[in-house]
């Protein structure tokens, strides 16, 4: 498939993962809607809708920033009404904007706990069903969910359980649509990566610059994610994809290049 004037709505685009992939469809000359909150650049984060949708642009794509905070439907439906009136439609979308709190059932704040649940699960639902009318035009139509595979050991439930039910309900989305939108050509499937990823998030919340050197560029997922997204919707749907497994039946084994310390200790995900 070529992703030439493909629009892609992309949640959280902004930075770390939904930036790379965003970037990685650029170079192939698809247009990037960039839905995110930033606008004003957070030095412990970096990158605001502005800055991405320049990169995107000079990797050789079209781009479109838009402010969108996922929790307001009115936001959401207003910027896939202007994603469409710039583009023409929508082809693809990347649920990848998400919330991560690690505490305990016993300590979480309900705050915290909404506000993960309005991110990951309602968020990624009403962009979905926003999207959904413009995919059904599209021909060959994809939605994206950056989730996990959904893992039944305890150990995934025992300290940080409400990050996990959220992130398992985004799953739970992404197998529901697929089995929705099958008769209208529109494929639904997760991506997670085998290893932690490089990303502010990462860094700023779990394990710092030590876990930075044991994880992975977000360029592994990109390209996972490209694969995936190349395949046609009908059959390729309701799939839970690994980003090495993804690569691995592309016939890319030598993963050293993505590697923040090559030949260094990788560590894993959660979930995996």
């Amino acid at each position: 498939m070529s992703f030439q004037n493909k629009t892609v709505f992309i949640t959280g685009a902004s930075r770390g993962i939904g930036k790379a992939i965003g970037l990685r469809l650029a170079k192939e000359g698809a247009n990037i809607v960039i839905a995110s909150k930033s606008v004003e650049e957070n030095p412990k984060l970096g990158g605001t809708i502005f800055s991405a949708a320049a990169e995107m642009e000079q990797a050789g794509g079209k781009a479109l920033a838009v402010q969108c905070d996922i929790r307001d439907e009115e936001q959401v439906k207003n910027a896939v009404a202007l994603a469409v009136e710039k583009f023409g439609g929508i082809d693809i979308l990347v649920n990848n904007a998400s919330a991560i709190n690690l505490a305990s059932a016993a300590q979480i704040e309900p705050k915290r706990f909404d506000l993960m649940y309005d991110i990951n699960v309602r968020g990624t639902f009403f962009v979905s069903q926003a999207c959904i009318p413009h995919l059904k035009n599209a021909s060959n139509a994809h939605i994206l969910n950056l989730s996990p595979p959904i893992n039944m050991d305890k150990k995934w439930f025992t300290n940080h359980l409400a990050y996990t039910i959220s992130k398992y309900d985004m799953t739970l989305i992404a197998i529901g649509l697929a089995a929705e939108l099958r008769k209208h050509g529109i494929a639904a499937n997760t991506l997670w990566p085998r290893t932690t990823i490089a990303t502010a998030a990462v860094k700023n919340l779990l394990g710092g610059d030590a876990l930075i050197q044991m994880s992975r560029t977000v360029d592994i997922v990109a390209d996972a994610a490209f694969y995936i997204l190349s395949k046609p919707s009908l059959e390729c749907t309701g799939n839970n994809f690994i980003d090495e497994e993804v690569l691995a039946k592309e016939g890319i084994t030598d993963l050293s290049e993505y590697a923040v310390n090559p030949g260094g200790k990788l560590y894993s995900d959660l979930f995996i």
